[in-house]
């Protein structure tokens, strides 16, 4: 079955397809979605874990016992723990992390939706996010979905990408223009 996966390039992009298609045919969409944000977050949150997609020194075999165990444990379907078998018999866990942002780009553009990009100093909470999406929804007219990403270094507000629009309204930006503009005085 193929399918119109604009965006999807690369090799990160042919797994992601593939993957797409395989939970379409078995109708798990969502569950293999559900799965792969788990992993996603649980990547983010273990450097032990992160190094071991990484590295070129554990085994195949080794890779794959850790992949299906962790992904066991996490209580993930069996076409998601099958496709990291995959990824790690085929040396491609180090590309899981854009796998995973690649099929969540497609399973988004397929159901309409456009995902913001959303960059703060710390986490949003519940609150905040519910407010953001529903301000970007009225402003897009459509659904968004949000992707959070938490980045010190904005030191505070948001920078927002949807689509090929960007706001930048964080005090680092903010900053920067202040500096700019001193060094033109005087």
């Amino acid at each position: 079955m193929a399918t119109d996966n604009t965006g999807a390039t690369g090799l990160a992009g042919r797994y992601a397809t593939a993957l797409f298609e395989l939970a379409e045919t078995e109708g798990a969409l969502d569950e293999v979605a559900d799965d792969l944000n788990s992993l996603d977050r649980m990547i983010l949150e273990s450097a032990d874990l992160t190094r071991m997609i990484r590295s070129p020194v554990i085994s195949r075999d080794e890779q794959g016992a850790a992949m299906n165990a962790l992904m066991t444990a996490a209580g993930a379907g069996e076409l998601t723990r099958k496709f990291a078998g995959v990824l790690a018999g085929n040396r491609r866990l180090f590309a899981l992390p854009e796998i995973i942002d690649q099929y969540l780009a497609i399973l988004a553009g397929r159901r309409g939706e456009m995902t913001a990009e959303v960059t703060s100093a710390a986490k949003l909470s519940g609150k905040q996010l519910a407010t953001l999406e529903a301000t970007l929804k009225r402003s897009v007219g459509g659904e968004v979905s949000i992707n959070e990403k938490v980045d010190p270094d904005v030191l505070g507000g948001l920078v927002v990408k949807l689509g090929s629009r960007m706001v930048d309204s964080s005090l680092n930006t903010k900053l920067q223009q202040l500096r700019l503009a001193m060094r033109g005085v005087g």
